[in-house]
């Protein structure tokens, strides 16, 4: 009888196994999803607060550089260890005062570009002017304007960078970036503690221990892009020219592997529409809210970056939870811009950058209010849903898998 149940049972498991449902069951889990999982909402948050006890973080200040300091030893902590600085000096040019700099905006249109005379914007509906705060009485809560009381000064500077290195092409890399920097006396939670959050958190998942890449990933927080662009453009400059070298020769060593692509994050949690006609915005994401991904068309790799901004929307309706993604071709005044006619690049952020962030749509842009109070869950989850998207992106580009 033994036997006979012994037979039947050895005939059921059988039948069990060819089944779609427990082939479903026994198919090995998809590595990109496994990796998005890891993403956490309160996780994102905390990033971001912690961003936000030095203030706004402006370059040429203390606070500047212990902000640098604090996101190098979270990068080690999170097992990013291999981090390194970019060492370079800003002399930094006379500030326009507040009018002087309304008037030059004047010229400039929805996308970026310089137009001289009446005419030629994309702009339509209402729009506000936008006007960085320079004025530190602003801030109306009394110990952050003491945080952010020291005004930049000329000389040394430096940013952060770590990288996680190819099992079998490391001498190829993807950059993903974002700016540390901030101004407007206020906290700089969403430009840029939201895109440098992001790029940290995505460091924390790549540096995990059971992940491997075929190509490398680097992860690096520009200074000096509320200046001009600076920090991104003494990175170009000191190291564009080392590029794929084996450094010692046959080590199978590369301090700078061959830039398949740049993606920077800038500005990540409102969406929350256009002004009303009194100037006021919505309390809360507006439904068509999006993860903007732009590229510039006119760049040398502009049909790479075209192509690679695409896939990254796929990588989105994929991978992503809650926001979608939209491509847009008209990027600008973003760190990708120092990449873009060397190798594909791409900028995700919360709105366009000319036609919405330039045209007035979130209020707290370069403002005293730009403080992690001022969003809400709804705009933190568009930040990690951007987090999502890059990371799902460059799992698939880099061919990540686990152990």
């Amino acid at each position: 009888m033994d036997a006979v149940w012994t037979g039947r049972l050895a005939i059921v498991v059988a039948i069990i196994g060819q089944s779609p449902y427990a082939q479903a069951q026994s198919a090995p889990a998809d590595p990109v999803r496994v990796l998005v999982g890891r993403l956490d909402l309160e996780m994102y948050k905390a990033t971001i607060k912690g961003l936000t006890q030095f203030g706004d973080r402006r370059e040429g200040t203390a606070r500047n550089r212990a902000a640098v300091d604090w996101i190098e030893a979270q990068l080690k902590s999170d097992g990013c260890t291999n981090t390194e600085r970019l060492k370079y000096v800003y002399d930094s040019p006379p500030q326009p005062s507040q009018p002087a700099a309304a008037a030059s905006r004047g010229s400039m249109i929805a996308s970026g570009e310089i137009r001289r005379g009446a005419g030629g914007s994309r702009l339509r509906g209402m729009t506000l002017p936008v006007v960085p705060n320079n004025d530190p009485n602003a801030q109306t809560d009394p110990a952050m304007r003491v945080r952010n009381a020291e005004l930049p000064m000329p000389g040394s500077r430096e940013e952060v960078y770590c990288t996680k290195v190819g099992a079998t092409h490391p001498e190829e890399m993807y950059i993903v970036g974002a700016h540390m920097d901030g101004r407007g006396f206020g906290e700089a939670a969403d430009d840029d503690g939201s895109g440098t959050a992001l790029v940290m958190e995505l460091a924390r998942v790549f540096s995990s221990p059971d992940v491997i890449t075929a190509r490398s990933i680097r992860f690096a927080l520009w200074n000096n892009e509320e200046t001009g662009l600076q920090g991104s453009r003494a990175y170009v400059a000191q190291r564009a020219s080392l590029q794929g070298k084996e450094d010692p020769p046959g080590s199978g060593r590369y301090p700078e592997p061959r830039w398949i692509a740049m993606i920077q994050h800038d500005m990540m949690l409102w969406d929350h529409g256009m002004p009303r006609p009194d100037g006021t915005v919505g309390a809360e994401q507006r439904p068509e809210a999006d993860i903007n991904i732009e590229f510039q068309s006119a760049a040398k790799f502009g049909d790479g970056a075209m192509k690679l901004a695409f896939l990254f929307r796929d990588a989105n309706e994929k991978y992503a939870t809650d926001y979608p993604a939209s491509v847009g071709h008209h990027m600008t005044n973003t760190d990708s811009s120092s990449f873009m006619d060397l190798a594909p690049a791409i900028s995700l952020r919360e709105n366009e950058r000319g036609m919405q962030i330039g045209a007035g749509w979130n209020p707290h842009y370069h403002q005293a209010t730009d403080r992690y109070a001022s969003y809400s869950d709804n705009d933190f989850r568009l930040g990690l849903n951007a987090a999502q998207t890059t990371l799902a992106a460059v799992a698939q580009l880099a061919e990540a898998r686990l152990r």
